[in-house]
Parts: structure tokens; sequence; C-alpha cells
């Protein structure tokens, strides 16, 4: 099982709770009923903050960026936390559902990555530990890095369909239901998909 090390620990639990907190009263404020539920989404974001992490780190390099579009998951997750029932998606399928359409967003118009003067500004913005534990992210996610840039050439609901099964570990279930098709054709999808790698000459999927 991997170590997340960005993950917050114990020793960390009142800092992340008042940074809860504070993102819930932006998004409308928190009052005592909520408090529970607050606390519930505080647990979905321990056992999720490296799944999202990984989400992005198999797809750059650049640490900042990678931060930048965990935190917008998190921040849109909080937002849409009181719409999400537990009984009808696992909480990995919700948060990547979530990091998702935050990836969708950024590519068809967030400038921050093709901007390299941005970039460059943003630079410094995380601290020299914070950036390491953000590379040991992405330096494990080397290898699926390789096989997303393997499934690139390769039809958008294939691709997508084997990632969100054999990297991000949904249910065929619930990677069907992302995608908006059956559980059948998503098995089909993958099957096919793995068939295909392995022809070209790996054994990733």
């Amino acid at each position: 099982m991997r170590q997340n090390p960005l993950s917050p620990g114990d020793d960390d639990e009142p800092r992340q709770s008042d940074g809860l907190n504070d993102s819930a009263a932006k998004a409308g404020g928190v009052h005592p009923p909520a408090l529970s539920r607050l606390a519930e989404f505080e647990r979905i974001y321990r056992a999720q903050f490296g799944p999202v992490v990984s989400y992005f780190a198999r797809r750059y390099e650049d640490p900042q960026l990678v931060a930048d579009l965990t935190a917008d998951t998190f921040v849109a997750a909080i937002q849409a936390f009181g719409r999400y029932d537990p009984a009808a998606l696992s909480p990995r399928a919700w948060a990547i559902g979530i990091a998702r359409k935050v990836w969708m967003r950024y590519r068809e118009s967030d400038p921050r990555g093709e901007d390299p003067v941005r970039r460059r500004s943003l630079e410094g913005l995380l601290d020299r530990t914070e950036t390491k534990e953000l590379m040991w992210w992405i330096e494990l996610e080397h290898s699926s890095r390789d096989l997303t840039a393997r499934l690139a050439r390769m039809a958008k609901l294939d691709r997508e369909a084997l990632e969100l099964v054999d990297l991000c570990e949904l249910a065929p279930a619930e990677a069907a239901r992302e995608l908006g098709i059956s559980t059948g054709a998503l098995r089909v999808r993958v099957l096919r998909t793995r068939a295909r790698l392995r022809r070209e000459g790996g054994d990733d999927a």
C-alpha cells in the first residue's frame, strides 16, 4: 500500500479542520448542525487526497500545477458535498469524478499550463517540503504517465474506461456511470484496451 506523505496525519487535525472550516465558511457558512457533515467530509478528504493527487500527477510533472488542480478539486468537493449521497456512490468514485471535471475544465479554458510567464510567477508558492512531497507523488506515477501516453493514441472512451478501472481503481459499475455507458459496454472497452496494449508490446494493463 502506498504511503501518502501529503495526506494530513493525526498531528495535523486541528490545522486541517481550521482549513476546512474556512473553506466551508466561504461556501456559505458552517452552522452547528453541519459540523458532523464537515467531519464526514474531512474523513473523505483524508482518504481520497492521494488518489486525487495521483490523478493529476499522471498528467503533469509540475508540482505547482498538480497542487493547484488538487486544491481546485477539493474546493469543488466541499461546495458540492451537501448533494453527495454515499449510498449511491463511493467516496473514491465521487472524488475522482470531480477531479475529472476539474481537469476537463482546465484543459478547455485554463491557461496556466501553457503560459510560461504565469508558471514562473507561481514558482515559490509551495515551500520546499511541499514541493518535495509532490515530487514524490509525481515520481511514483512515472510508469502510469507512460501508460497514459500510450493510451492517448486510443479512442477517448477506451482510454478513460481503462484509467478509471485500472489506475483509479473504481468498480466497473462506478466507472460506467461516470462515463455514461453501461457496465457491459465498459467491460468490453477495458478488455479490448488491455488486449491492444499487450499487442503493442507492454503488460501495463
